[in-house]
């Protein structure tokens, strides 16, 4: 397998993120959203639904036409309705992408669609055909394609090449599959469908159900899908999709075993997990990868020592890597000497070793009392200190005063 073989980062931050509770957006954060994820490097940019609400088409046509860089991607059903609609509101963009996608499982086709197979087929026929004729950029997707009748799965997606799809996704749409089962998955759409076109790219869209999304898109990558779709930060619906940030830093720090390669400029994770969480008002949990808080932190006392030997210790990549702010040593009560003695040189203070002993230990007391110690507690804990000895002096000095008097 070749070291170059290229990854298309789809982002849907915008679509699928957006549809997390909490996490709406205006047209103006959308467009601002959309500018930092061209800053850094996706391939596309599903922007909307257009034929869900006047704002969501508002929203695909400001970011159609403020990302010329970029693929711009609209979703839609299906139907007529659905497809000429999503057109309209992307017909401006310099690169545009029509997303189709319908319901391939019995259980979606019995009690959502309530359609028979036939029917599907027929849809499915029908909708990608009239993207066709629109744009020559189609993605057709197979919703719930992990608990579909495999015979049937490939059955409707053999008729969405032939009519003109170049981009077939296979969503686990409800974060059911292990990484073993989607690898094979995708390994029985290549072997049944696509073979070894060139022309034709698979796609996964995994959500984490069960905490496996990335786990199950790189599987994916391994087994031959070419496009991953992610959101930053992880959003979307229930417990979100697959991160954009872990499937990426994933490739570049495990190359050895994840020989490809993406557009991402990895400097700019941080800042786009930032913006996002500004603009959504929901930050990411403290210790989420890559972008957490604590992603870079680190308190107990093994750990401080051997990150301030060689970060690499203990940090498999740099916080500069994706943007972050410098690693941070966390004062706690698990922390050492090491971490300590360091902080009080950054505030200014060199500690001779006894010194360092004497402090650590009125630090450990408080550490025990308190979950984080701040730099206030440590100059309180060194005037603490310098009270002992001076007291400690003047007790001697009084010794030896009493001594000579009764001399």
């Amino acid at each position: 397998m070749k070291a170059t073989e290229r990854i298309t980062i789809f982002d849907t931050t915008l679509r699928d993120g957006e549809q997390s509770p909490g996490c709406s957006m205006n047209l103006e954060e959308k467009v601002r959203f959309a500018r930092q994820l061209e800053k850094l490097g996706v391939d596309v940019i599903e922007a909307g639904f257009p034929i869900s609400s006047d704002g969501d088409f508002a929203a695909v046509e400001a970011v159609a036409a403020a990302c010329r860089g970029t693929t711009v991607a609209a979703l839609c059903r299906t139907t007529e309705q659905d497809v000429r609609r999503a057109w309209q509101a992307l017909r401006h963009a310099a690169r545009p992408r029509l997303h189709t996608f319908v319901a391939t499982s019995d259980i979606h086709l019995e009690y959502k669609l309530k359609k028979t197979r036939r029917e599907v087929l027929e849809m499915t026929r029908d909708a990608v055909r009239l993207a066709r004729s629109l744009t020559q950029d189609v993605e057709f997707s197979a919703e719930d394609a992990t608990r579909s009748d495999p015979d049937f799965l490939c059955e409707v997606l053999r008729v969405a090449i032939a009519e003109g799809a170049r981009t077939l996704n296979i969503p686990d749409t409800v974060g059911y599959a292990t990484p073993t089962e989607f690898a094979q998955l995708i390994r029985m759409v290549r072997e049944r469908v696509t073979g070894d076109s060139k022309s034709v790219t698979i796609s996964v869209h995994c959500h984490n159900d069960l905490g496996l999304a990335v786990a199950n898109s790189l599987a994916a990558i391994e087994a031959g899908a070419r496009q991953v779709e992610c959101t930053v930060n992880g959003i979307g619906e229930r417990a979100g999709n697959a991160a954009l940030e872990e499937v990426v830093m994933a490739m570049h720090v495990r190359a050895d075993c994840l020989p490809f390669a993406c557009g991402v400029r990895t400097t700019e994770i941080h800042p786009a997990s930032q913006l996002l969480s500004e603009i959504i008002g929901c930050g990411v949990q403290p210790n989420k990868a890559i972008v957490g808080r604590n992603a870079f932190a680190h308190e107990a006392g093994i750990h401080q020592h051997g990150v301030l030997s060689n970060p690499l210790c203990y940090e498999i990549m740099t916080p500069a890597s994706v943007g972050a702010p410098s690693n941070h040593l966390v004062l706690g009560k698990h922390s050492g000497r090491h971490a300590l003695s360091r902080r009080y040189a950054e505030l200014g203070y060199l500690l001779l070793p006894a010194e360092v002993n004497e402090v650590y230990r009125r630090f450990t007391d408080l550490a025990d009392r308190k979950k984080r110690v701040y730099d206030q507690d440590l100059l309180a804990l060194l005037a603490a200190e310098t009270r002992a000895v001076v007291a400690e002096d003047a007790s001697d000095d009084a010794a030896r005063a009493f001594e000579c008097v009764g001399a």
